[in-house]
């Protein structure tokens, strides 16, 4: 076999195991891109809407903060979705997904406690977000703000890994989190802001 043969062949494998990978994850939408169905609080909830297919999560006047946490727990997962958002203030947007127990986040925007944009990265509580849980190219992977990111959380054991449209942005093992939880969306408080979400899905690991 000559060597272009050759890498044809090892290039047409590696293909064939990452769909096959892929095929063994049974994606479910746990957001139907008609209304709150599937999560708590959900009957009259004024900071969560749902317009064409999009999720919109926006503050009130008074700036209070606020969680859309799915009815049902998980543990080990991989998330999918696609947010957007605009800066409207200095500020900037602080919202994320928050997942097991004890809680972890994975942010997205503006650090409250920071200040500066730490999307794609692991949020711990204290200490905050610890440096190899850091998303350092997150900026590199984005697209220009106010279109579409696609977004992969993957919760496995205790290693907890975020791609950013197809590129892997950081990772980060810590066992202080092995409990199952709801999967909780932010609105943070004391923050103008406006995120939109959709095509939500989510595949339970085994």
């Amino acid at each position: 076999m000559n060597p272009r043969s050759l890498l044809l062949c090892i290039v047409t494998l590696a293909v064939s195991v990452a769909w096959a990978g892929e095929a063994k994850l049974d994606f479910k939408p746990i957001f139907n891109g008609k209304d709150l169905t599937g999560f708590k609080d959900a009957v009259g909830n004024k900071f969560w809407r749902v317009e064409q297919g999009i999720l919109i999560c926006q503050n009130d006047e008074k700036l209070t903060g606020n969680y859309l946490e799915t009815e049902k727990e998980y543990r080990d997962f991989v998330m999918e979705f696609d947010v957007r958002w605009k800066t409207e203030t200095p500020r900037g947007v602080d919202t994320g997904i928050d997942f097991r127990k004890p809680r972890i986040q994975l942010q997205l925007g503006v650090s409250g406690s920071l200040k500066v944009d730490m999307t794609g990265s692991f949020y711990v509580g204290r200490p905050g977000y610890p440096e190899a849980g850091q998303a350092k190219e997150a900026k590199k992977l984005m697209k220009p703000e106010g279109e579409w990111n696609t977004f992969r959380l993957q919760a496995k054991g205790d290693t907890f890994t975020c791609w950013i449209n197809g590129k892997k942005a950081s990772e980060y093992t810590d066992p202080k989190f092995p409990g199952a939880a709801t999967i909780g969306l932010q609105l943070h408080g004391n923050v103008k802001m406006k995120a939109e979400y959709r095509n939500i899905r989510l595949a339970e690991l085994k």
